[in-house]
């Protein structure tokens, strides 16, 4: 069964069209995004409640609650608080690079089969937690889980999908993120109003419904053909399941450039050593400066601290959490219409526009924030929803561009002999600065207060300016025909030749 058709284009494109066993395998693969965004989003809408801050963070609530000299930029600043943000992103980090060698070894569906059982465990911890240490060990766990999912996921749909149609598809995945972020928001909002106060064990259990799918998902699907050829050497089971994702059986063309591709990486021993050879300077490049600068937007402040930002500012604790469940439906629905265009218009015209449409709103944001926000009292009504209207249209903005184009183009860009590494130096960076920002921003918006507006402005300049320079355009390339991008860049053609082919690929222009 098929939903569109598509020919063999010009230029290297393959025969093929988006059949429904792509559909579902992609579908099920990003339930690993709702469970990424699901994580994301809970734990800001949690350490704003009150039960819970009773329970686990007394200290924080006193503070809140009744010291009144104590800086409204202040009033959440706590190690211990970020500690319980934080751990899951430093296991994350850690586990990614095992991820790595599991993702290479025995295929992209392992370690989504690790991901979803290692989250179901720490959903259960979170639930059930009794003291601090449950409450971070689940964390943990949750953190093992997204540290394998994230490494091999994008990849997972990467390979699976057709060039034309690889943005849209890898777009599920960031769709899942925002999806999961979302749900997780809405969730905190009537979790929040239960008797009894133990409405935050729903909202750190619910987890184990995405984690379900990925398991029981991760099972019964089929690997890639990349994987199958690598780790199986089973040439035959992977130009059947070749010629049933693309939905015909003129699938030679790829696959001949799969087994090419897949004979460079079996001579591989080391993908971590090979990737630090010059010729793959930019991908390892790329492999660190994609997901640092999209930590670096600001993202975080948002995402992981939105209720406690809100609160910041004077609003009350549900109407924290209704605002965090609105910036989350203006970053989804960005998303989306990125997925619809980013085939077709490319990746650097979202990331110029989403940049300059993040630069713009943070700097309003931070000024005013500096002029009409002190350390003490609160924002008036109408001054706290103009702030709520900025962040939307910076949330949209990332949306469009860093949000999902950040876990996009790493995945596209690595030849398949250091892959899994490129994608596990990913993960690892991303999570690294997760952390980092995670266990530091309440500090920081203790000494910047609104001048950390101004702070991530600033990175926002720097990524922005980077894509233009640096990142060449990667909109239906083949995976395997990438390289050649490299060469014909006028300044990463110095690492790695800028000598062009015979049978090249022909640039889109």
């Amino acid at each position: 069964m098929a939903f569109s058709e598509g020919t063999s284009g010009e230029g290297g494109q393959y025969n093929g069209r988006i059949t429904l066993l792509v559909v579902l395998s992609c579908m099920v693969a990003a339930t690993g995004g709702l469970i990424f965004g699901y994580d994301l989003g809970v734990s800001g809408g949690v350490t704003s409640m009150d039960p819970f801050l009773r329970k686990f963070f007394p200290d924080v609530y006193r503070k809140m609650k009744e010291d009144t000299k104590i800086s409204n930029y202040c009033k959440f600043n706590s190690q211990l608080l970020t500690l319980f943000t934080s751990s899951l992103y430093l296991s994350g980090l850690i586990s990614s690079f095992f991820a790595s060698a599991v993702t290479r070894t025995f295929g992209r569906k392992a370690s989504m089969l690790v991901a979803g059982v290692a989250v179901l465990i720490g959903s259960a911890l979170g639930g059930a937690a009794s003291n601090l240490y449950m409450l971070v060990f689940g964390r943990i766990f949750l953190g093992i889980g997204l540290g394998f999912g994230n490494q091999s996921i994008p990849v997972y749909i990467s390979e699976m999908a057709l060039p034309k149609h690889r943005g849209a598809m890898s777009f599920i995945f960031d769709s899942g993120v925002g999806i999961g972020v979302l749900i997780a928001n809405v969730i905190n909002f009537f979790t929040e109003k239960i008797d009894g106060g133990w409405g935050w064990r729903i909202s750190l259990s619910m987890a184990a419904v995405p984690a379900s799918i990925l398991t029981v998902g991760a099972i019964l699907l089929p690997d890639t053909p990349n994987s199958l050829i690598q780790n199986d050497n089973d040439q035959e089971k992977a130009k059947r399941v070749l010629r049933r994702i693309r939905g015909t059986n003129d699938v030679q063309k790829e696959f001949d450039d799969l087994i090419k591709a897949s004979s460079i990486s079996k001579a591989v021993k080391d993908p971590f050593r090979k990737i630090m050879q010059r010729k793959y300077r930019p991908q390892l490049v790329m492999a660190a400066a994609i997901p640092f600068f999209a930590q670096m937007t600001g993202i975080n402040v948002i995402t992981f601290y939105a209720p406690v930002l809100f609160r910041t500012i004077g609003q009350r604790e549900s109407a924290s959490l209704l605002s965090a469940v609105v910036i989350r439906c203006f970053n989804v629905g960005c998303t989306l219409i990125s997925m619809f265009v980013v085939d077709k218009h490319g990746r650097r015209v979202l990331f110029m526009l989403g940049g300059i449409q993040m630069l713009a709103t943070q700097i309003t944001i931070g000024g005013f924030m500096t002029a009409l926000l002190g350390d003490h009292g609160a924002l008036s009504k109408a001054s706290a929803y103009v702030v709520l209207v900025l962040i939307c249209i910076y949330i949209s903005g990332f949306g469009l561009s860093w949000g999902p184009l950040g876990w996009l183009v790493p995945s596209e860009i690595y030849p398949l002999e250091i892959r899994s590494a490129g994608q596990s130096i990913t993960v690892a960076v991303s999570f690294f600065f997760c952390f980092l920002i995670g266990q530091t921003f309440l500090a920081m918006l203790c000494h910047m207060k609104a001048g950390i507006f101004f702070f991530f402005g600033a990175w926002v300049a720097v990524m922005t300016t980077f894509v233009y320079f640096l990142l060449p355009e990667t909109k239906n390339v083949p995976m395997e025909k990438v390289e050649q991008l490299w060469k014909e860049h006028w300044f990463w053609r110095r690492f790695v030749g800028d000598q062009v082919d015979d049978n090249s690929y022909k640039l889109d222009k």
